[in-house]
């Protein structure tokens, strides 16, 4: 049997950024080529740094996929840990090294015997930077015999405890958008404003005025979170800076919420660079962000098995404003995603976040027993 730990821990160490995972690769296919090597029912193919492995069914009627992600984020580790990152600048800081390791061991459970009905296992790259899923599914990797019929994928989640699962019937995630903005003034000395355009002063009065979208212009029994976590601008005390770049993100339950948040963010930015004279670029990018949507009827059937089992605290959760890309996989195939408990006091992204590995032999055995139920 594999040693979940053992992977799980030297995953952790290789963390890279999204379509950039060649190491990675190259560890799970070593992994996946020894499960398989006996299996002449499986069969396996890549598309750039991602994998995908199929399990025909010897009599199959329908195709059920897993999804996990394999990428890392661009955080300096912080952990103390003995098998902290390798990779200098990049850490596994959301989970995905938990994520992979799931994957396989239920891969390793499943290959035991052949199943009735076939089964996809995805390994997708570039989940935090570039909407991998979105891409795969372009590029026509899930056409022809290659189609589910249904999606599942799980995220870790350090606030609830090892043993929870938790989801729910209808919205899990938000949809996401990143935002850049550029203003572009006129530099001068700061003794002589009026000779210049100030785009410090332009960006100051954008960061203040952008508030007002979700407090005037989103419905809030709605909601939406806009938010500005980096502003550059300037060089010196004495200059008045020349430009001013924004970089931020919206975060919406619904689709028409995230087009009405862009659409005001838009207006405002346009608005303020013409009072202050200014030009300015905007870009927004969502890409294969959409809200995560699970389908109510395998939503409830996949809820109702984990409620019966033993040792599992099903909850029925509130949506969170995380942003994942699988949500664009749901607005393809009907599927769901679930949280899975790993009981860590730092939150996904944080630079000492370190999973309880009790979870993996724990998930390993859930999510088995569920797909056993799905593909016979």
């Amino acid at each position: 049997m594999l040693d979940l730990i053992k992977i799980r821990r030297e995953l952790h160490q290789i963390p890279e950024i999204g379509l950039a995972e060649f190491e990675t690769q190259a560890y799970l296919m070593a992994q996946i080529r020894e499960l398989t090597a006996d299996k002449s029912f499986v069969d396996i193919k890549t598309w750039q740094t991602g994998i995908v492995v199929k399990l025909n069914g010897f009599a199959p009627d329908k195709t059920i996929a897993w999804r996990t992600d394999i990428d890392g984020l661009p955080i300096v580790e912080d952990t103390g840990l003995t098998f902290a990152s390798r990779h200098e600048g990049r850490m596994h800081a959301c989970g995905h090294d938990m994520h992979m390791t799931l994957a396989l061991g239920v891969l390793e459970t499943m290959l035991a015997t052949q199943p009735k009905n076939n089964l996809i296992f995805l390994f997708q790259p570039a989940e935090e930077n570039e909407a991998g899923g979105m891409l795969m599914y372009e590029a026509g990797v899930f056409d022809g015999d290659w189609r589910p019929d249904e999606f599942y994928a799980l995220h870790v989640r350090p606030d609830l405890k090892v043993g929870d699962i938790a989801t729910n019937t209808h919205t899990l995630f938000a949809g996401t958008c990143e935002v850049k903005i550029h203003f572009k003034g006129t530099g001068g000395h700061a003794a002589f404003p009026h000779q210049a355009h100030d785009a410090l002063v332009a960006a100051s009065y954008f960061i203040t005025q952008v508030q007002t979208i979700v407090s005037r212009n989103v419905d809030p029994i709605e909601g939406a979170v806009v938010t500005f976590g980096s502003l550059h601008a300037g060089t010196t005390n004495n200059v008045i800076a020349e430009t001013a770049f924004l970089h931020g993100t919206i975060r919406t339950l619904t689709q028409e919420m995230n087009q009405l948040t862009q659409k005001r963010i838009r207006a405002i930015a346009e608005g303020v660079a013409l009072s202050f004279g200014l030009a300015v670029d905007i870009e927004l990018k969502q890409g294969g962000y959409l809200p995560v949507e699970n389908h109510p009827e395998l939503a409830q059937d996949l809820m109702t098995f984990f409620d019966a089992r033993d040792g599992v605290n099903l909850i029925d959760i509130a949506p969170a404003m995380t942003g994942e890309d699988f949500g664009y996989i749901l607005s393809k195939i009907p599927g769901v995603m679930c949280w899975l408990g790993i009981d860590t006091p730092y939150a996904l992204h944080h630079p000492k976040m370190s999973p309880n590995e009790a979870a993996l032999d724990f998930g390993v055995k859930q999510i088995s027993a569920f797909l056993k139920t799905k593909v016979g």
